[in-house]
Parts: structure tokens; C-alpha cells; sequence
């Protein structure tokens, strides 16, 4: 194979990306859709558990303040994840696949060892660090009464070990990813919910809230061990910790753009848990919950298509083949609307029946489901401009818009956090959880005029027209629901009453939407069956 050299990352506001063959190369419709079917698989099985595990925080701590803790504690520990393992994986894994795809395996292989063992040392001395000075910044995130800060003071120093073993469980799934070992990665957030749902389960009893933190710590080490035995069959890592690796300096030159705009996003969260602290008690529970029903279909579906898409994007902007690029833009962002349009109008007219169904049970108080059915519509208001950025970061990252991207989702925290300021007093939570949908709204239109210039246009009509349909189909769903639940019965209190009815309602609004999108002729629907009975290949235009 005729090797090249690597790629530039100097002198230019915008990253080469490398080549990435390994993954990208012969990415048809078919196998594209077949990698993000197992994806999906993994991610659902995971998903449900997770819900799993929030019915089981709801029944053994509803809304009260020991759940509100134990999320405020989770803050600090959440966003060094987010900023390390984030910003890692998107510098890492482009520098990791071409190594390999020029002859180069021994040198990618010292360049990811070396990144694992620095990971174990610098985030074990910041989780150190962390859990010293916990009495110091958790009283500024947590603005609860004495008791309940001390409370989180303990939780947060248990949770700061999370950190490394999360770290390192990203960065491990990401170099099986590069070998396509998909299912590796996905399949490692069963083993940390089963973990958090055991120990809540059965240490709950003995040790209150602190059984959340078992878990949780517990979680965080199946997940790295669950990816361990496959990593190691690869026999490819070694104990090497080579700082003057060529990799290295590359990646220390992209680390710094990337890691800041991996800590906007994760900003966002701090801002969130800092306002609604200072609101009524068990209002940091309500808007977890909200935003956990509202994740369902993002995680799914979105994420899936987003995790396979990355490479595809890469490999066709390293192969210059923009037209190839702007029509699995499109494609992508037609599914993702076809997706969550429905699950938005779904969310916001069944939130009652949902929260009810999902959590009313054991500590869970009527009062609760109506704190939580509140704030769904407003958490899912954002649910479409959320899941079309995850793939639109994905393609600018992927054509090199790093710092653009960085940029924009910087001003778009701070617009946030403005909005939150603004619309607190009058609105509360709800105010919080608008001021992020409006702020992401807002992020997805600059994704796209950035993405636009990039890839030298875009296809807008077919998009528009993609949306229109679906806008339609979903807000004529929306009605018959609204129709339907105004001429039925409540259901009784007993809880396969509660299944039972929101059943009869999820299959009646997605039978209206299906049909109705057949009736419109919509190129989503058709291309998902396609897909599905394994047809034809069609819609993403292939590498050269």
C-alpha cells in the first residue's frame, strides 16, 4: 500500500481530517444500515435498562431531596468525563485510523497506549484532587440546606473515581470501533445499569442514598471491565508512555479547541443543576426525569446513526467527494426528523399517561407526576434540534470545522445561560428546560449554514420537504391523540391498567403517523422499509 504523510493540523483555523478507510471504505447503504441496526440493538436493550433503572430511582426516591443530592453531586464527575473523553475520542480516533491506514499499526498502537496510561494518571490525580476540595465548589453547584450539602459532599468524593474508569471505557470502545467492533462498546452500558439497578435494589434498605453511589461507582467499573477482554484479544496494547510520540504533539495541538468545546456542552448541565438547586425540593429530580423520558428516542435511534455516520463522513470528505457527503447529510438529518418529530408531538400530548405509567409508584407521589408531566412538553420541545446536532457536530467535526463548531456551541451555551437568567424567575424549571430548546434550535440553524459553506451547498428542499410531511403527519397524530384521550376513561390505578392504556395510545399514534406517511409518500418511510426487508442499496452515495 502506498503510505502518505500524515495530516496537517497546523497553520489553518480548520483540521484535515485523516483518511479513514478502515471504517469508511465500502460503507454502503445496506452495511451502513446493518452496523447501525446492531448499534441500535445494543443501545436499545442498554436504554431500556436505564429506564429500568430511573423507575427504580423513582419508587425508592421519587423527587426528594437524597435524589436531588445525589445528581447535584454528579456534576463535577459528569463533566470531566464529558470534557476529557469527549474531546479524546473526537482528536484521538481520526490520528489512531491513520496510522493504520498507512502500514503504520505499531505506531498507532504506541499512540493509544500511551494516551490510555496518561488518561489513568492525569485523571486519577484530578480525581484526587476532586474529591479533596469537594466541601469546597459542591456548596457553590448545591444550593441546599447544611445537611443535605454535606450529603452531597460525601456522594461527590465516592463519585470521582467514576471518572477515570468512564474515561478509559470511551477511549477502549472507540479504538474497537476503528476495528468495526461495534458492539463491544454499546453492550457496556447494560453492565452499568444492572449494576446501579442491584445496588439500589438491595442496598437502599441499609444504606439510603448512598446506595445511588454504589451503584454508580459500580457501574463505572463493569463498564471498563466489560470492554477489557476484547480489547485484549486485539494483543495490540503495550505499556509504553511515549510523550514525544509524533500522535501526541498532533493530538496536543487539537486537544485544547476540542476539550473547550466538549466543556460548553457540559457547562449547560453545570448551569442547570445550579438554578434549579435554588428552586423548590426535588425540582433537580423532576427535570432529570423529564429529560430521561425525552432521551428515549435519542438514544436510540439518533445516537446509533450518529455512531456509524462519523466515519462515513470522514472517509468521504478525506476522498474530497463533497456531493457524496451532502446527500448522506441529508439523509441522515431526513431520518432524524422522521424520528423525532413524532416523538416530540407523542411526548407533550401523553406526558401524563407516560410519567404515571413509567414512575408513579413506591416513593413516587401523585405530586410528582404532575412536577414531571409540567416540565416534559417544555424538555421535549428541544428534542429535534438536540438529535440533528449530534449529527450535524459529527459531519463538521468529520470535514474539519472543529474550531467553527467549538465556536458556535460556546455562544450557544452562553445564550443559554442568558435565557435561563431571563425566563427563571417567571417560569422555573420550565424556564430552564426552554432556554435549552430554544438554544439548541438556534445551534442547529448555525450547524447548517456552517455545514452549507463546508461542503460547498446543501440540499435544502428535500430536507424541507422531508420536514413538512412529517410536521404534518405528526401534528395530525397529535390531534387524534389529544381527541382520543379527552373520549376515553382514565385508567385505574393498577399498574398493567396504566400499561395497558398507554400502549393502546403509543399504537394508535403510530399507526396514524405511519399511515399517514405512506399516504404522503414519504422518502423516509420508504427508505427505512427498504432497509429493513433488505431490498435494494439506495440513498448514500457510495466512495469512490
Amino acid at each position: 500500500m502506498r503510505r502518505r504523510s500524515p495530516p496537517s493540523y497546523e497553520g489553518s483555523g480548520r483540521i484535515n481530517p485523516p483518511r479513514l478507510t478502515v471504517v469508511a471504505e465500502g460503507r454502503t447503504p445496506r452495511r451502513l444500515a446493518r452496523s447501525t441496526v446492531l448499534v441500535a440493538a445494543a443501545t436499545l436493550a442498554s436504554t431500556i435498562l436505564g429506564f429500568v433503572r430511573e423507575v427504580v430511582y423513582a419508587k425508592y426516591y421519587g423527587t426528594s431531596w437524597e435524589l436531588d443530592a445525589f445528581l447535584a453531586a454528579s456534576v463535577v464527575p459528569v463533566i470531566l468525563f464529558g470534557v476529557f473523553n469527549g474531546a479524546l475520542v473526537t482528536a484521538l480516533v481520526p490520528l489512531f485510523s491513520d496510522y493504520l491506514n498507512t502500514d503504520r499499526e505499531d505506531e498507532a498502537w504506541n499512540l493509544a497506549s500511551s494516551v490510555l496510561i496518561a488518561i489513568a494518571v492525569v485523571l486519577g490525580v484530578c480525581a484526587a484532587l476532586g474529591a479533596w476540595l469537594a466541601p469546597a465548589y459542591v456548596p457553590m453547584i448545591a444550593r441546599f440546606p447544611h445537611g443535605h450539602v454535606e450529603t452531597a459532599v460525601v456522594m461527590t468524593r465516592w463519585l470521582m473515581p467514576t471518572i477515570v474508569f468512564t474515561s478509559l471505557s470511551g477511549v477502549i470502545g472507540a479504538l474497537l470501533n476503528a476495528y468495526h467492533r461495534f458492539g463491544a462498546a454499546a453492550l457496556q452500558g447494560l453492565l452499568a445499569n444492572l449494576c446501579i439497578i442491584v445496588a439500589v435494589w438491595f442496598a437502599q434498605p441499609h444504606y439510603g442514598a448512598y446506595a445511588l453511589v454504589i451503584g454508580a461507582l459500580a457501574g463505572a467499573i463493569a463498564q471498563l471491565v466489560a470492554l477489557l477482554p476484547r480489547f485484549l484479544l486485539l494483543q495490540r496494547f503495550r505499556p509504553v508512555l511515549d510523550l514525544q510520540h509524533p500522535g501526541m504533539v498532533r493530538l496536543m495541538q487539537v486537544l485544547g479547541p476540542i476539550a473547550i468545546g466538549s466543556a460548553a456542552g457540559q457547562l449547560a448541565l453545570f448551569f442547570d443543576r445550579f438554578f434549579a438547586s435554588g428552586l423548590t425540593e426535588g425540582t433537580i429530580a423532576g427535570m432529570n426525569f423529564a429529560v430521561k423520558i425525552v432521551g428515549f428516542p435519542q438514544q436510540i435511534f439518533v445516537t446509533a446513526i450518529a455512531t456509524v455516520i462519523f466515519p462515513l463522513f470522514a472517509g468521504q470528505f478525506a476522498h474530497k467527494n463533497k456531493p457524496a457527503m451532502r446527500r448522506s447529510l441529508t439523509t441522515g438529518l431526513q431520518m432524524v426528523l422522521f424520528l423525532t418529530v413524532p416523538s416530540a408531538w407523542g411526548l407533550c400530548m401523553l406526558a401524563g399517561p407516560i410519567v404515571q405509567t413509567l414512575f408513579e409508584r413506591g416513593a413516587f407521589t401523585p405530586e410528582a407526576t404532575v412536577l414531571c408531566a409540567q416540565l416534559l412538553p417544555y424538555a421535549a420541545v428541544g428534542l429535534v434540534a438536540l438529535s440533528a446536532n449530534v449529527v450535524l457536530t459529527r459531519c463538521l467535526y468529520a470535514g474539519g470545522a472543529v474550531k467553527v463548531a467549538i465556536g458556535i456551541s460556546v455562544i450557544s451555551v452562553a445564550l443559554n445561560v442568558a435565557l435561563s437568567v431571563g425566563w427563571l424567575p417567571s417560569l422555573g424549571a420550565r424556564g430552564l428546560l426552554l432556554a435549552n430548546a430554544v438554544s439548541q434550535t438556534l445551534q442547529t440553524f448555525a450547524f447548517l449554514a456552517v455545514a452549507a459553506r463546508m461542503l460547498g451547498g446543501f440540499a435544502a428542499r428535500p430536507l424541507l420537504i422531508s420536514l413538512l410531511k412529517v410536521s404534518a403527519c405528526a401534528a395530525v397524530m397529535a390531534f387524534g391523540l389529544a381527541a382520543v384521550q379527552v373520549t376515553r376513561t382514565p385508567p385505574g390505578p393498577a399498574t398493567l391498567a396504566r400499561i395497558a392504556n398507554l400502549g393502546e395510545h403509543l399504537l394508535f399514534g403510530g399507526f396514524v403517523f405511519l399511515a399517514l406517511a405512506r399516504l404522503v409518500d414519504s422518502e423516509e418511510l420508504q427508505l427505512a422499509t427498504d432497509l429493513l426487508l433488505r431490498r435494494r442499496q439506495r440513498d448514500l452515495v457510495p466512495l469512490p
